[in-house]
């Protein structure tokens, strides 16, 4: 872009988001990923066997702990962005192939920004199972679709939409009562089967023989990135933490131990108890019948449910901030619509809050269960982290002398290099491995790649605007 096109834009790239955050706000947001883990974890351990399981989610934390460690030299460069990942990876190649930009952008943005409707829809038919199952009712109004689960759903988008509204102080209230919720079946899931008769780790069987195993473990791979590299979170936010440079870094090596030790440990607790039997028959809620017998009362399945409804708010009230920020940092810097590039008075970006409640509302009542939509979430999510993983080593070589508060050792330029070629291996094996996790098909890649595609449009079309409206400004020349 022409440096006068840089001053017709200026102004709105002036847009800055306030500094209310300390790290410790960061890592409770993080807690996300063990939410994730709750809702994923049966069926891991059904198609893998227990000491499969565990296996697999410690290797991907182990690969998500090695490049959110990149990550923190690389939010330290750009502490003003609200980009997270998504904005690194188009720091690095906006010289070689600038319209990776809006690729990084849409397929960073989507997963977290559909993930109101996705857990929201999964909130209303929990409570429809556990407390309202004659609530069976149906209305059909053309495209539109309702049921008790879908307005429940509804109820739940509205109220996280209020809250994030309202401001990032009462956000984080919010989240600090959901995450010290989640507390409680972590630590019944990972403590107390060790103490109790029941627990069996020896039982637990090893799914993954032979290359038919690499493969199978390549394709799950795929499917646990998002609750896994998810810590990145903590980089989204480097532009409101009050010391970005100090509550960066502590956020992220905060949030990937943490998270490395309980994915590891909670396949073998809570897998070596409940039995990969009564896994692979229930996997999605076979935590609450095991919950219940560790502590001893059926009222306790109440008690889990009302933990596992926090967790997923917890989910949606992080992905609501993360995903407003980064398509508010979209439209600041022209990836997409400008008009989402804005701040209210408060300083809350409320045109990319408004982009997310229209777009969740629409998924839930027409859509209702968007398998499409997560599909497509984690393919262009897998490939933001390898532009962004790449850029690394870009970034390097490209501005060598740019000012790097923390610089990591040499040796993670080829390191990057390595997790970059084997995030692509996982993309392209998992993307297409269709037959073993029945996770997707031929239709929903290509509505991934489609999706993609458009966001490449979207960035022509603003591009172009940007031109005509610096070539506006030009002056004639005097005659």
């Amino acid at each position: 872009m022409s440096s006068t096109a840089d001053a017709a834009v200026a102004p709105r790239e002036q847009e800055k988001l306030p500094r209310k955050l300390r790290w410790y706000d960061a890592f409770a947001m993080s807690m996300t990923m063990p939410a994730a883990l709750i809702a994923t974890l049966g069926a891991s351990i059904a198609g893998l066997g227990g000491w499969g399981a565990a296996f697999l989610w410690a290797v991907s934390m182990v690969i998500a702990f090695a490049v959110n460690w990149i990550y923190i030299e690389l939010s330290t460069m750009f502490p003003e962005s609200s980009g997270g990942i998504a904005g690194f990876a188009a720091e690095a190649w906006k010289t070689r192939a600038p319209w990776l930009a809006p690729v990084a952008g849409v397929g960073y943005w989507l997963p977290w920004g559909s993930n109101l409707a996705t857990y929201g829809a999964l909130t209303g038919l929990i409570i429809q199972s556990q407390w309202f199952p004659d609530q069976t009712w149906q209305l059909d109004l053309g495209p539109i679709h309702l049921s008790f689960p879908i307005v429940i759903g509804l109820v739940v988008i509205f109220v996280l939409y209020a809250i994030n509204a309202i401001g990032v102080r009462v956000t984080m209230t919010f989240v600090y009562v959901t995450a010290a919720i989640l507390m409680v079946p972590l630590f019944v899931f990972i403590v107390l089967p060790l103490f109790n008769s029941g627990w069996h780790p020896m039982e637990l069987s090893w799914n993954l023989q032979g290359w038919e195993g690499v493969h199978t473990a390549l394709v799950w791979l795929y499917v646990m990135a998002w609750t896994t590299l998810g810590v990145e979170v903590c980089t989204t936010f480097a532009s409101e933490y009050r010391d970005p440079i100090k509550d960066t870094a502590r956020a992220i090596r905060a949030a990937a131990l943490f998270c490395l030790g309980v994915f590891f440990l909670v396949p073998i607790t809570l897998g070596g108890f409940a039995g990969e039997a009564a896994i692979a028959e229930d996997p999605a809620t076979f935590f609450v019948a095991a919950f219940a017998k560790l502590v001893g009362s059926e009222a306790a399945a109440n008690v889990m449910v009302l933990c596992l409804i926090a967790s997923l708010v917890l989910v949606m009230l992080t992905s609501v901030a993360d995903s407003s920020r980064v398509l508010f940092n979209m439209g600041k810097e022209g990836v997409t619509v400008r008009a989402v590039g804005r701040l209210d008075r408060r300083g809350i970006p409320m045109r990319a809050l408004n982009v997310m409640l229209v777009l969740n509302v629409v998924l839930l009542v027409v859509l209702q269960q968007p398998l499409a939509i997560i599909v497509t979430g984690n393919l262009g999510y897998v490939l933001t982290h390898v532009l962004a993983v790449s850029g690394f080593a870009l970034l390097r070589k490209d501005r060598p002398d740019a000012v790097r508060p923390i610089r990591l050792p040499r040796f993670f330029v080829p390191m990057s290099v390595v997790l970059a070629i084997l995030l692509a291996v996982i993309l392209v094996v998992g993307a297409t491995g269709f037959s073993i996790t029945g996770y997707g098909g031929i239709l929903e890649l290509s509505i991934a790649l489609g999706i993609l595609a458009l966001g490449v449009v979207i960035w022509a079309f603003v591009r172009a605007a940007d031109r005509r409206r610096a070539g506006a400004a030009v002056p004639d020349p005097e005659p």
